[in-house]
């Protein structure tokens, strides 16, 4: 009886396993682009921590914003830009070190496919987000876009500073994810 009832909770544990998923910082990617008239830069950021669960339909990410990165340049033009991002006129990462994204809803929109609604937290500002999830193979990737001036980053907005011309940079902030398991 005691042999059943182990194998019973062994079995229980693999099935959950299944579906409670810590992820792997180091494997997992996650690529932004932001626009500009005329262009656009785009670059990395590094996944801190994260699980992701299925079955519950919950998930949180936690991101460390000391890591984002530009990756279309080179040289001079790439720390100037990166140092830019990371200082009070972006993203202020001396101050907020992590941004956090926390799923409150995870709903199968066909095999393999997921619509996700979440709270993103940026710079300590929280506000709702939707994206699209799908598994492939043993990862999940999608795409998200955000409106960096939620999180008061209003710097070469056009909706709070007028005639910028060439100098405008869009409140748009696309993410690309691929977000891999500690077992993927």
């Amino acid at each position: 009886m005691k042999s059943l009832t182990l194998l019973s909770a062994i079995a229980l544990i693999a099935w959950n396993s299944a579906f409670a998923q810590k992820l792997d910082p180091k494997k997992s990617e996650l690529q932004w682009t932001g626009e500009k008239i005329g262009g656009q830069h785009t670059g990395t950021v590094q996944l801190k921590s994260g699980d992701l669960d299925l079955k519950k339909k919950m998930g949180q990410f936690e991101v460390d914003m000391q890591s984002i990165a530009v990756g279309d340049l080179e040289g001079d033009l790439k720390s100037r830009l990166t140092n830019h991002l990371r200082s009070e006129d972006f993203f202020n990462v001396d101050k907020h070190k992590t941004a956090k994204l926390k799923l409150t809803s995870l709903e199968s929109s066909g095999k393999g496919t997921y619509n996700a609604s979440g709270d993103l937290t940026i710079k300590g500002i929280t506000k709702p987000v939707k994206f699209k999830m799908m598994e492939k193979g043993k990862s999940y990737e999608g795409e998200m876009t955000f409106d960096r001036t939620l999180y008061d980053i209003k710097y070469r907005s056009g909706s709070f500073i007028k005639n910028l011309g060439d100098k405008l940079i869009k409140d748009e902030v696309h993410l690309k994810f691929k977000l891999v398991p500690q077992n993927g």
